[in-house]
Formats: C-alpha cells, structure tokens, sequence
C-alpha cells in the first residue's frame, strides 16, 4: 500500500504512557498500520512485557515522566519525529472536596498536566512537518460526578490546554481524545468487586449499554494522528455519558 492508502507507514510515533492500558492500545493499532513505535513509561518491566505485543524494531524507554527534567532529557536525545500521544496517568483517586487535601489535589496534577504540559514544551521542536500532537482528558470535565473535584478540574484544563497550543504551535496539530469509563488499569486502586460494579452500573446506564475498551479509545487516537484537517479539537469517545 502506498502512503496515501496507509498513512502510518514509517512514521514515528511516540507515546508516553505506551505501556498499558490506552497508550499500549493505540500503539498496537499504530503499528499494526506500519508505524514506528516509541513507548514511554516509568516502570521498565511494564516495557518490556508491552514491547513482547509489539513488532520487532519498536523501543521503549524508561522515564520518570512526573520529572521536567526527564521529559526535557529524553526528547533532547529522541531525534525527530512525526506523532506525539500523551496517554500517561496514575491510578484514580476520587474524594469529596471537604475530605480531600489540597497538597494532595496538587500532586494529582503533575502527571496528568503538568507532565503533559512538558512533554508539548520539549517535544514540539523536534516533530516533523504535518506532525501532530495528541493529549488525554475524560468526560468528567463535562458530566462530573460527586468526588471528581479534582479530575473534573484536570479534564477542563486539558481540553483549553489543547486550544491554545493549536493556536501556538500550528502547524503542528494539536488534539485530544475524551474518553468515558473505560476498562484499563487506570480502576486498579479499586477492588475488583466495587470495579467490576463500576463497569456495570456505568454500562448500564450509557446509551451503547457497556462502558469502553482500550481499543475503541486507540482508534480515536490513531484517527487524529491520520487526519490532516482537524486541529484544536477535543473528540469525545464515551458510549455517550455526556448525553444521559
């Protein structure tokens, strides 16, 4: 197939948070497409487990990604490069806000924005002409619940994070992917029987009646990445929650 019929082909794609969940999934289905694959993560035995899913000649580097020097020393060495996918995020922590502690609230922000906020700063001079950048949110930005103070807080300031450097940086396309409840490792703080009724309860409740995979979110990843004409848009994948 040419470029025109498989647009990933030879195209290097980094992904931080590439090791599980939604960044493994949509490095499987880049590569799957004839990307390069560049996954990022903080724990290399995860690495090395997601890089056995994926085709001979991707890579995958450990970094400490709530670290700006990190980020900074890893795309001063990276090279060039045509996508970047922020997908990386701890575990959830929900709490009402009269029991949740500020210092706290404060960390919970590094990894989702402020590393994400890096990674854009750093990795912007070395992508490629018609390159593009893709950053995470979630719907609780739009529909949050009780005790999602602080991650409804981070999904707002992604998605206006989005807009404003698809101003700055353009060319370069700048975009993000809303997703809803999904099953990935980002619930593993939960036990498996209050997660497994998250999943039904959520399910229920949704108009596609069943809450998200992992690869239904990487195809909205790898459809911004491929598009030439969308920029400063934040897609909402999530079975629709917004709407109910």
């Amino acid at each position: 197939m040419d470029n025109q019929t498989k647009p990933l082909a030879g195209k290097r794609v980094i992904i931080l948070g590439g090791s599980a969940g939604l960044g493994l999934a949509t490095a499987k289905l880049a590569a799957a497409e004839s990307a390069d694959i560049v996954i990022v993560s903080s724990n290399q035995q995860r690495i090395n487990k997601a890089l056995e899913e994926l085709p001979q000649g991707s890579t995958g580097f450990a970094v400490d990604l709530s670290r700006e020097d990190n980020i900074k020393n890893f795309f001063d060495n990276a090279g060039s490069f045509d996508h970047l996918v922020y997908t990386a995020g701890e575990n959830l922590n929900l709490n009402i806000i009269a029991e949740t502690e500020i210092e706290k609230a404060r960390q919970f922000f590094n990894l989702r924005f402020w590393s994400a906020f890096a990674a854009v700063k750093y990795a912007a001079p070395h992508i490629n002409k018609g390159g593009s950048i893709s950053l995470t949110s979630g719907v609780a930005g739009a529909r949050p619940g009780s005790g999602w103070s602080v991650a409804a807080s981070i999904c707002s300031a992604m998605e206006g994070f989005v807009r404003a450097m698809a101003v700055e940086l353009a060319p370069i396309r700048v975009n993000c992917v809303v997703p809803g409840v999904v099953k990935t490792n980002l619930w593993d703080s939960m036990s498996d029987a209050d997660r497994e009724a998250l999943y039904k309860d959520t399910g229920d409740a949704l108009l596609l009646k069943r809450v998200g995979e992992a690869d239904d979110i990487a195809l909205a990843f790898t459809y911004l990445i491929k598009q030439q004409y969308g920029t400063g848009q934040n897609i909402v994948v999530d079975g629709g929650a917004v709407l109910v």
